[in-house]
């Protein structure tokens, strides 16, 4: 790692960018989907079933996405007293990953209450009024102190789970992910980081918090939102699947389809994975400092002001210098940039219905080409 890497390690940096050339916009409406297409199926379980399973690690309930717990005590009091008033509750939505785990869309707050309160972590509080009304029989109750019969009466309480089949189509997934989660607003990255958490996932957080990758993009990617994640898991689909494989426009079952890839991949090819685009990034950095992966590298004038970082240009630079950069000089690299982002074609490549399979492969072969001619001259 270059010295000049370490330029935005471990500084508190804070995005102030929305990034060009992306194009997250999902699904193009139900009507892509048959109508008695069915993605989502109903189940019963009890209470004490479900803690049982989120005890055994089969529920997820701390994807990365989710906000923290927040609900205060008697929040949580008020919705054990609703189980043992047999008041129902409303539905659970969530989703079967591949290796059979349960991840939660939408019912974190509550799931997690259940989880805390038959583990004896939550005290019941907050149920009686100043004027002494209320559950009293509960306040400042522990599970294992309160009577067997109420014990019973939570552990038995029924959930309707509406469970997203893990073979549903890729976009449609997301879709149902993006309609149902009644929480914050969640981009596409980040249900794909709650659908396919494991060894891909970690990874691509790992390579996020790299000084190689926070220097060449200062930093600007929100986190929060995992746009830096996008942006990485985009190197790693065309890395391990090919650009010449993106046949069918969907980016979502591509990148997901390059997550599976790479959870499949050993820890050594991992780890050259990363080493490559670890070099990517520090090479981008040294080239172009401040303005790698910004159109604002063409600027014909010293000092010019940064553009927004072009994840299409992102994805398709990094690759393919991590790919051919060590046959060719920086020399080579810094020309071929430079007469790309002149080029109008291929700047309306990386800015226009980017996930377009046309867009696609023309920014691609225009790259491989112009870096063919450019190594000649």
């Amino acid at each position: 790692m270059t010295k000049s890497n370490d330029l935005f390690a471990g500084l508190p940096i804070e995005p102030t960018e929305t990034p060009e050339g992306i194009d997250d916009t999902g699904g193009g409406g139900w009507g892509d989907y048959p109508l008695d297409a069915v993605f989502v199926r109903t189940d019963q379980r009890t209470v004490g079933d479900v803690v049982n399973r989120i005890n055994k690690h089969r529920y997820v309930l701390d994807p990365d996405f989710q906000r923290d717990f927040v609900w205060e005590a008697p929040k949580q009091s008020k919705l054990i007293e609703s189980c043992v008033m047999r008041i129902p509750l409303p539905v659970f939505y969530v989703a079967e990953a591949l290796d059979g785990r349960i991840i939660v869309v939408d019912g974190l707050q509550r799931l997690t209450t259940f989880a805390r309160f038959l583990a004896g972590e939550l005290r019941l509080t907050g149920l009686t009024t100043a004027e002494g009304a209320g559950s009293h029989q509960l306040e400042n109750k522990t599970f294992e102190e309160l009577p067997l019969v109420l014990q019973e009466r939570v552990l038995d309480t029924q959930l309707t789970m509406y469970i997203l089949d893990a073979k549903a189509p890729e976009r449609a997934r997301l879709d149902i992910f993006e309609r149902v989660n009644s929480g914050a607003v969640l981009t596409r990255q980040q249900m794909r980081n709650a659908l396919y958490n494991g060894p891909a996932t970690r990874w691509l957080k790992a390579a996020a918090e790299g000084a190689p990758f926070r220097s060449a993009t200062a930093g600007s990617l929100d986190r929060k939102a995992m746009r830096d994640r996008e942006a990485i898991n985009r190197y790693v689909a065309f890395s391990l699947l090919g650009w010449t494989n993106y046949t069918t426009g969907d980016m979502d079952s591509y990148l997901a389809a390059s997550l599976m890839a790479l959870a499949k991949c050993s820890e050594e090819q991992r780890q050259m994975l990363r080493s490559s685009f670890d070099t990517a990034m520090e090479r981008s950095f040294r080239l172009f400092n401040q303005h790698a992966f910004r159109k604002s590298l063409a600027a014909e004038y010293p000092g010019a002001s940064r553009s927004v970082i072009n994840i299409s240009l992102f994805e398709v630079s990094s690759v393919i210098i991590a790919q051919r950069g060590g046959k060719v000089s920086d020399d080579v690299i810094r020309r071929t940039m430079l007469s790309l982002l002149r080029d109008e074609n291929f700047v309306r490549a990386i800015t226009y219905s980017t996930n377009s399979t046309q867009a696609v492969r023309q920014r691609f072969q225009m790259f491989e080409t112009a870096l063919e001619l450019q190594s000649m001259t």
